[in-house]
């Protein structure tokens, strides 16, 4: 009789054994889907054309990328940290509260204001590298994104300007979309009145066209 029921015992400890061995293993296997689909965060850093400036919070361009990295099967919260007037001086001062929000990946979009306002560029240039080197310092993924100003600004200021961006992607190894609005300006309805700001057809198209500068930086 104790015999029968020690067997019996050990035989039940057994499977419980090996039903916590499962759970375990089920767990590990599963481990790596979950992380595979846990939401990422992808911040877009940058002025009022990033803020969404004369537009309704869900009609700015980060807005428009958002429906369409979900659209696309990537699982990343845009988060919108435009604000207008801002110059790469004022990205120096929030760059650490963007660190702080521990993104993936950090769309730049800094320098027309600075070169609306006839910054120097040499201001302009160590600004950048100071963002810059502050986000690689954290390990985050970068896209920097140029800007042009109107042609009344003078051939060499503007030339000088564009240069700003090309420099800082070349130095910091950096992928660079070197015109926000390429394809986009000329078109018809894309620019608010202002001559500067997206409307909401400008800015699904800045989505679009930043799409592919991303992809290489985005993990499904």
């Amino acid at each position: 009789m104790v015999a029968g029921w020690y067997t019996a015992h050990v035989k039940m400890r057994g499977m419980e054994m090996v039903r916590s061995m499962a759970a375990v293993l089920v767990l590990m296997l599963a481990a790596p889907l979950f992380a595979a689909t846990a939401e990422k965060t992808l911040v877009c850093f940058g002025d009022s054309i990033t803020a969404g400036y004369g537009l309704d919070a869900n009609q700015s361009y980060p807005a428009a990328l958002q429906r369409l990295l979900t659209a696309r099967g990537y699982h990343y919260h845009v988060v919108n940290q435009g604000v207008s007037g801002n110059t790469t001086k004022d990205a120096v001062a929030r760059v650490n509260s963007i660190i702080a929000l521990h993104p993936d990946v950090v769309l730049v979009e800094f320098g027309g204001n600075d070169g609306l306002r006839g910054m120097s560029m040499e201001i302009t240039r160590r600004n950048m590298d100071t963002v810059l080197n502050a986000l690689a310092a954290a390990h985050i993924r970068v896209l920097l994104v140029g800007i042009t100003l109107p042609p009344n600004y003078g051939a060499d200021y503007v030339k000088s300007f564009n240069a700003v961006f090309r420099d800082a992607a070349d130095k910091h190894h950096l992928p660079l979309m070197p015109m926000l609005y390429d394809g986009i300006y000329t078109v018809p309805g894309t620019i608010q009145g202002d001559g500067i700001h997206p409307t909401v057809k400008g800015s699904q198209m800045i989505a679009e066209h930043l799409l592919p500068h991303l992809a290489p930086l985005l993990r499904k």
